[in-house]
């Protein structure tokens, strides 16, 4: 009876030491990074950003904050833990160890007189014929009557002294640390016992099992149905063109999951009105055009309006309930992107290589997402292959302005920012008559794009030159540079109203055969990854090389050093195709901004492969793309293309002929400095 008390006393404890091994290191974990955390503001202060809200620090949002999922679960996780310490504390207090002597109320090593002489007084206290209470009769049986019993036999009384029980040295004991009713397998107690071991052992894991399966059968890592994955691998086509993309894009499950109402048709029949000039239909025909708009899915017609609705800025037509479903729309946004971008670069052909333009379309489509820019605004104009777009994201510019600033000869938005701060402060003033609290906001949201430069090398570790067949690594380092001294930061979006991380896309792609042979996400948030991913990456290329230890911690030194300067490397591998001349992009696109996007050419000889497998070192042309330099390839997949929008990286043959025959570098060796996506009309070009 004893040992199945103490076993049952055991129980809290062993349930205080299960939940303690993961929450503690858990928590820690948790405090040290909070503590850790970067209190620099790396979001965007302009008068706008501050209206939208989004990064106001009211009360109510710090509790928010405070109060997630995961938080209030760890809270509630330390107070039944606390309680629990709280109890076993006391029940410690409560289960004392047997002394006989404390019990008869004696002092250790009283002689015997004295103890009967006690027993009796106790006797006439606590005897069940004395006292009828049950309780003293329970006291007198399990506590008086064994403590005297235990004193009075003289050997009872010596093993006491000697090992501290009555019956001598005790042998090692195992129990389980369960509640005693649970191990009284008598009468319901065994049942209830057998329901335990079958609920705990058996059906929690299998429920958890099933809820993990259930949810991971749905949905992939990135919280996007696999459903939806389906079916933009079957929409992606290799001639897609960029205003094409929102026609894929829209189809995704999360989306056809969006309740239609009947009360949302009349919204959604305003709304239509307003973005009509945006869906793409053919004005010659426009009754039959809206006719076979709205046989679409109700889903997809929703989804298509409200995307209008962010590119337009048309936030008033909507209604409280298409408000809910509007911001649905865009929380998922950038994860769906995200995945129809992989979807575009995914290998699709026997070389392993994916599609360009469809990668580039979508980029596109997250720039004017995130800045609220509709699609017809990048349709070239004045000598910009970016239209106005770019202008539109920055604050208190509209198409006026624009008009405004194009009669002064500034017809491109390199051109704007480009200038100096001054010289670009009297001209917003005086020309399009800004006033001086608008034109800071202009200036910190340009302090805040980022401007990117590109280094990339091709070579095959440990020979010269490239021989078909070989694999070959590609070396990437990509440096951003803030007006404001940042590195990582939340891109200027007034519009969007969520938080949005600014990511970039490294494409190396050829631009004729529309192949993407290497593609790779890139941020810049997150620093210790980028210098423990740098300094792994640098520690294996210099000893596959076989340099010294001290010649690797140096590469190793000087890659951390340009990462905490700004810089991400990339590194990756690709099969070198048949022998010939190859004339490659390297695109580093943003899925945030309009108008940063960076691009350098990459020429590539690839030799035949000899018998004896000696190589032999190659020079071929290369440079960076001049303003108006991208090969297209004139197929008839261009067909697909609008006239009235292309992609900024469509352009000429002639064009790209003539920067072939003006740079020269080393093969597989791209220029440091790269140009820009967008391209500087003339000023004589009206």
């Amino acid at each position: 009876m004893a040992a199945s008390e103490e076993n049952s006393s055991l129980f809290p404890i062993f349930i205080l030491t299960i939940m303690a091994i993961p929450i503690v290191p858990y928590t820690i974990t948790k405090l040290c990074r909070a503590a850790t955390k970067k209190s620099k503001s790396i979001h965007c202060h302009c008068s706008e950003c501050l209206r939208s809200g989004k990064y106001r620090k009211s009360i109510f949002k710090r509790i928010s904050n405070v109060s997630t999922c995961s938080n209030l679960t760890l809270l509630l996780l330390w107070v039944v833990m606390i309680v629990l310490v709280y109890y076993i504390k006391t029940m410690s207090g409560e289960i004392a160890v047997f002394d006989p002597f404390s019990i008869l109320g004696l002092e250790p090593g009283a002689p015997e007189s004295e103890i009967k002489k006690k027993y009796r007084r106790l006797s006439i206290q606590y005897h069940p014929d004395k006292n009828p209470d049950p309780e003293a009769h329970k006291y007198f049986v399990e506590y008086i009557a064994k403590a005297y019993q235990a004193l009075a036999d003289p050997i009872g009384r010596e093993n006491y002294e000697k090992y501290g029980h009555p019956d001598g040295r005790q042998g090692f004991q195992m129990g389980i640390a369960l509640p005693q009713f649970l191990l009284n397998i008598d009468g319901a107690s065994g049942g209830i016992l057998l329901l335990w071991i079958v609920g705990v052992c058996i059906l929690l894991p299998l429920v958890v099992a099933v809820v993990y399966l259930s949810r991971s059968s749905k949905y992939t890592g990135n919280y996007v149905m696999h459903q939806t994955l389906s079916t933009y691998y079957y929409l992606m086509k290799p001639s897609l063109a960029p205003n094409k993309v929102m026609d894929v894009f829209i189809k995704a499950a999360e989306y056809m999951e969006i309740p239609v109402r009947r009360t949302d048709d009349e919204p959604l029949q305003k709304l239509f009105m307003l973005v009509r000039s945006e869906l793409n239909l053919d004005l010659k025909n426009i009754k039959q055009e809206q006719a076979k708009f709205w046989k679409q899915h109700p889903a997809l017609v929703k989804t298509e309006l409200l995307v209008q609705a962010q590119l337009t800025r048309e936030f008033a037509a909507l209604s409280p309930s298409l408000q809910s479903d509007f911001r649905r729309i865009l929380e998922t946004a950038p994860r769906l992107l995200e995945e129809l971008m992989k979807m575009a670069v995914i290998p699709r052909n026997a070389q392993g290589h994916g599609w360009l333009r469809p990668a580039v379309g979508v980029v596109e489509l997250s720039q004017c997402i995130i800045q609220a820019v509709p699609l017809s605004a990048r349709k070239t104009t004045g000598g910009s292959p970016e239209g106005i777009a770019p202008f539109l994201q920055l604050p208190h510019i509209n198409e006026t302005v624009i008009k405004k600033v194009a009669r002064k000869k500034v017809r491109t938005f390199q051109e704007l920012h480009d200038m100096d701060s001054q010289e670009r402060a009297d001209l917003l003033i005086q020309t399009a008559g800004l006033s001086s609290a608008e034109v800071q906001d202009i200036e910190t949201v340009l302090d805040m794009m980022p401007s990117l430069t590109l280094e990339v090398t091709c070579e095959t570790e440990g020979e010269e030159g490239i021989q078909e067949g070989d694999i070959v690594t590609i070396h990437a380092w990509i440096n951003i540079k803030r007006g404001n001294g940042l590195i990582g930061a939340l891109p200027h979006a007034p519009y969007y109203p969520f938080h949005k991380e600014e990511n970039f896309w490294f494409l190396l792609a050829d631009s004729v055969s529309n192949n993407v042979w290497f593609s790779q996400k890139v941020s810049f948030m997150d620093e210790a990854a980028a210098v423990t991913g740098a300094s792994k990456a640098i520690e294996e290329s210099m000893e596959g090389s076989g340099a010294s230890v001290k010649e690797t911690s140096k590469a190793v030194a000087e890659a951390v050093e340009k990462v905490k300067g700004g810089s991400r490397l990339l590194l990756g591998k690709f099969q070198a195709p048949p022998e010939g001349n190859y004339s490659l992009t390297c695109y580093c696109l943003c899925d945030s901004w309009l108008g940063c996007d960076r691009r350098t050419n990459l020429k590539l000889k690839i030799l035949k492969r000899t018998r004896a497998g000696t190589r032999a070192t190659v020079l071929a042309d290369e440079g960076p793309i001049m303003e108006d330099g991208i090969e297209e390839d004139e197929d008839n997949e261009d067909e697909e293309y609008d006239d009235d929008y292309e992609s900024e990286y469509s352009e000429d043959d002639d064009d790209d002929q003539n920067t072939k025959n003006k740079h020269k570098a080393a093969n597989g060796t791209a220029n440091k400095h790269s140009q820009a996506a967008e391209s500087s009309g003339s000023d004589d070009e009206e």
